[in-house]
Formats: C-alpha cells, structure tokens, sequence
C-alpha cells in the first residue's frame, strides 16, 4: 500500500513540476518578472509543491519497498 501511495505522490510531483516549469516561462510571468523580477507566485509555489511531493513519494515508496523486503 505504502508502494502504490509513494508512486502516486512521485507522479503527481512530477506533473507538478512540469506545470510549474511551463507556467514559469508563461506570457504571465514574464511580465511579472519585467516588474519585480521574479517569475509569478503561482509558478514558484507550483514548482515547490511539486519538488515536495516527488521527494515525499520517493521516499514513502522506498520505505515502502524495505518494508516489504523484511518481512
């Protein structure tokens, strides 16, 4: 269970990361960062969420997958 949950987590990470990635370089940022110099807050918290969740993932379903090989 801890397998299929860290495997979800990795995916939706990943998923995120692309959108925050895409977002990042989007017509929207670009004119914030011509104001403030940063990319919008949607595309940085997108890509924070999204490194969380890889991480998050990654490690549930390696602890998952040690569980498992104890037993």
């Amino acid at each position: 269970m801890n397998n299929i949950i860290g495997l979800a987590l990795f995916a939706l990470g990943v998923v995120l990361l692309i959108f925050g990635f895409n977002e990042s370089h989007s017509f929207s940022s670009d004119v914030s960062r011509v104001f403030t110099g940063n990319p919008t807050n949607r595309s940085i918290w997108m890509v924070i969420a999204g490194a969380t969740a890889l991480l998050t993932g990654l490690v549930v379903a390696l602890k998952g997958v040690r569980l498992d090989e104890r037993e």
